[in-house]
């Protein structure tokens, strides 16, 4: 998370900067699925492209970590079906 939070100090510290725009705008896109110009994200110095890069990183591996919270409440839910069922009746196949 670390770049997530230089980003957050970035946009906070400095919310008029070009970078900031950009970088807040990658921020949008990605969390609403919308799209940002590369030619916006290639308009960035070599460090601030590198932050857009590592938030690139980060956001997927917080989609997979999502996908295994759901996967782990299903699984939560589903066992609580099974261990609910009445004695001597057996678990539906899925």
């Amino acid at each position: 998370m670390l770049a997530i939070k230089k980003a957050r100090n970035l946009i906070e510290n400095n919310p008029n900067d070009d970078a900031a725009k950009i970088i807040s705008a990658l921020v949008l896109a990605l969390e609403s699925g919308t799209t940002i110009s590369v030619e916006q994200l290639y308009s960035l110095d070599d460090k601030r492209f590198e932050l857009a890069l590592e938030i690139l990183n980060e956001w997927r591996l917080d989609r997979h970590y999502a996908s295994k919270l759901r996967l782990l409440d299903s699984s939560v839910v589903a066992q609580g079906l099974v261990n609910a069922a009445p004695a001597g009746s057996a678990p539906k196949s899925v």
